[in-house]
Formats: C-alpha cells, structure tokens, sequence
C-alpha cells in the first residue's frame, strides 16, 4: 500500500438505496470489491478512515434514515468504532465535523471512494481539494449511473464516470487506481 502518512480513507454512500434501479444502469460492477479491498488494507495498516453515510431529508428518498436503503452495503459495513460521518447533502464536508476530525488527526492526505462517482464523490473531491488536503480519487473504487440531460440526450454511466473523473484530475484530486493505491 502507498505509504502516505497518515492518509484517511473516507468511503463516500456505499449504500443499499443504489440498488434501487430508478438510478438505471450502472459501471464499475466490481466498485464494491474495490472498496472491500480498499477498506481492508486500511483497517489492516491501523490507517484513519471514515465512512460516509448518507440520509435523505424527504421521507420518499432512497437512503432516509430507518429505511433499508439506508443501510450500508455489506462491502462496506463498518465495524463497532469505526467512525460514521452522517451527511444530507452531497459533500461530506458540509453540515458535518468530517473537516474538524481529519485536522484534528493531523491527517493532510484524503484518499476517496464510493458511490457516486459525478454527485457525491466528485462534491467531496472539490471541497477536499479546495480545502488543501492531498486527494486522491480511486477511480475504480467509485461507480455512477446512466443519465439523461435536460435536452434529452443520453449519456452512458461510462460516459459519467469518464468526465467526472476527468474534471476532477489535476485540479482537486489525483485519479488512481485499487491496484495502484494498494501497491499491486
């Protein structure tokens, strides 16, 4: 695994309400077995990480609070003591004490995963970035879904994926990949 010292690993939405298939077509299939990895080579080295949970504010939302797809995936399901950074909207940062706790921890370096790769993966990469922590985005550890403009044109979850990573790239994250990050 990379040796960045101190680097947290904040896992963004790993939820069951992305199962629903309102969101349609997905990418990355493997994502969760990624974030699997990921997660167990962090909980292995005793390296800070945080999970990112999600919870609708409107009670017809797929992720509200005591509804199932609340939950999270079991890829991703943490362990007693392990910290929950509950959100309602799509950046971890705001609204939540993820800022305070990673500088709190002398923690400079961010390396983000999770679902989904254009709303709030790509919203907590720009803040991270504009907040001057190190990031690094794993993109194979991060999935979206197909999605139709406001013109009707239809984009592939490939073609999602493809240009939110690439906005990010070189300006609020490095792009890297599980194997890469892992040291594989």
């Amino acid at each position: 695994m990379h040796t960045f010292a101190n680097a947290a690993l904040v896992i963004i939405d790993v939820q069951q309400g992305f199962l629903d298939p309102r969101w349609g077509r997905r990418n990355h299939p493997q994502a969760e077995q990624n974030i699997a990895a990921l997660l167990a080579a962090w909980r292995k080295a005793g390296r800070p990480l945080f999970h990112v949970q999600h919870g609708s504010r409107s009670d017809k939302g797929a992720f509200h609070p005591g509804t199932p797809g609340h939950a999270f995936k079991p890829e991703a399901q943490p362990l007693p003591g392990e910290i929950v950074i509950p959100k309602d909207v799509n950046s971890a940062f705001i609204g939540t004490d993820l800022e305070a706790r990673l500088r709190a921890g002398g923690i400079e370096t961010v390396v983000l995963c999770g679902l989904t790769t254009d709303h709030c993966v790509s919203t907590t990469a720009r803040m991270a970035g504009n907040l001057g922590f190190q990031t690094f985005l794993v993109e194979d550890a991060c999935a979206t879904h197909e999605r139709t403009g406001p013109d009707g044109t239809w984009f592939s979850a490939e073609q999602m994926h493809a240009t939110a990573v690439a906005s990010l790239h070189g300006e609020f994250a490095t792009v890297t990949s599980t194997a890469a990050m892992l040291g594989e």
